[in-house]
C-alpha cells in the first residue's frame, strides 16, 4: 500500500515520542553487511548480496548467522560463528552505519517543538550505547532502553514504559515508531499510538499492512508529516 495509511481515529496531543532503533532510526544494515560477509570470507565463503542480509538485520545476530551459515542456535557451531560476528560488529559498530536520510531533520523538528524523543530496542547496551555515542545522539536522545535494562524483551511493554517514566511522559499520550511486528505489538501493550515504517528491514514488505499499526509510514519523509 503506497503512501501513509491513517486509521480514523488520528494521533493528538503527541507527549513523546520513541523509536525503534534498527531499520527505524539508523540504518544499520551496511555494518551488519560488511561484518557478515567478511566472517563468511574468513570460512572461505562467497560474500552474500546486501539486500539478501539487509532485510533480516532487526532481527539480529541470530539471524545473521542463520542466513550467513544455515545455522541454528542448536547446531556445535553456531556459538563460536555468533561470538565471532559479535566480535566483529562490536569493533565497528558505526563504520557505515547511519541515521536514515531525512532522519536528523525530523529529530530536529521534534526538539524545536520540544517533543521529547527516545529508543527502545533489543541491541544490547553494549552495542547501542557506543552507536548512539558515535553518531552524536546520546546527548539529544531522552531515554535509551536496552534489553539489559529490563526483565522482559519487546514485544512485552516493559521497556516502553520504562522509557516514557524516564521522560516523564503518559505512555497513552506517546508515540512508537518501528520497523518490526514486535515493536507494534509491544506499542499496543504499554498503550501507545504506533506507526509502522516500511522503509526499514522487512522480510515481507506487505506482510506490515496485518500488524495493526495505528499508521504506516512508506518513508521518512511520510514518518514526518505523521509526527508534525
Amino acid at each position: 500500500m503506497p503512501g501513509i495509511f491513517v486509521k480514523p481515529e488520528n494521533i493528538h496531543h503527541t507527549s513523546a515520542v520513541l523509536f525503534d532503533l534498527d531499520g527505524t532510526l539508523i540504518d544499520t544494515a551496511p555494518d551488519f553487511i560488511r561484518c557478515l560477509n567478511h566472517l563468511r570470507d574468513q570460512h572461505g565463503l562467497p560474500p552474500l548480496p546486501p539486500e539478501y542480509i539487509r532485510r533480516s538485520v532487526s532481527n539480529g545476530a541470530r539471524a545473521m548467522i542463520r542466513v550467513g551459515f544455515g545455522l541454528e542456535p542448536e547446531h556445535p557451531e553456531y556459538l563460536e560463528k555468533h561470538t565471532a560476528f559479535l566480535d566483529l560488529y562490536e569493533a565497528g559498530v558505526a563504520v557505515e552505519t547511519t541515521l536514515f536520510e531525512g532522519m536528523d531533520e525530523l529529530l530536529v523538528a521534534l526538539e524545536k517543538k520540544g517533543t521529547p524523543w527516545g529508543i527502545v530496542t533489543n541491541k544490547p547496551a553494549r552495542f547501542a550505547v557506543p552507536l548512539i555515542e558515535a553518531l552524536n545522539l546520546a546527548d539529544r536522545c531522552a531515554a535509551l532502553v536496552c534489553p539489559d535494562h529490563v526483565a522482559q524483551r519487546k514485544p512485552h511493554p516493559e521497556a516502553l514504559l520504562l522509557a516514557c517514566q524516564q521522560m516523564g511522559t503518559e505512555p497513552g499520550s506517546g508515540i512508537y515508531v518501528g520497523d518490526h511486528e514486535r515493536d507494534i505489538e509491544a506499542g499496543r501493550n504499554a498503550g501507545m499510538k504506533t506507526i509502522a515504517v516500511r522503509y526499514g528491514y522487512i522480510e515481507e514488505p506487505e506482510a506490515i499492512d496485518l500488524w495493526q499499526a495505528d499508521l504506516i509510514a512508506d518513508t521518512v519523509t511520510d514518518l514526518a508529516k505523521l509526527l508534525q
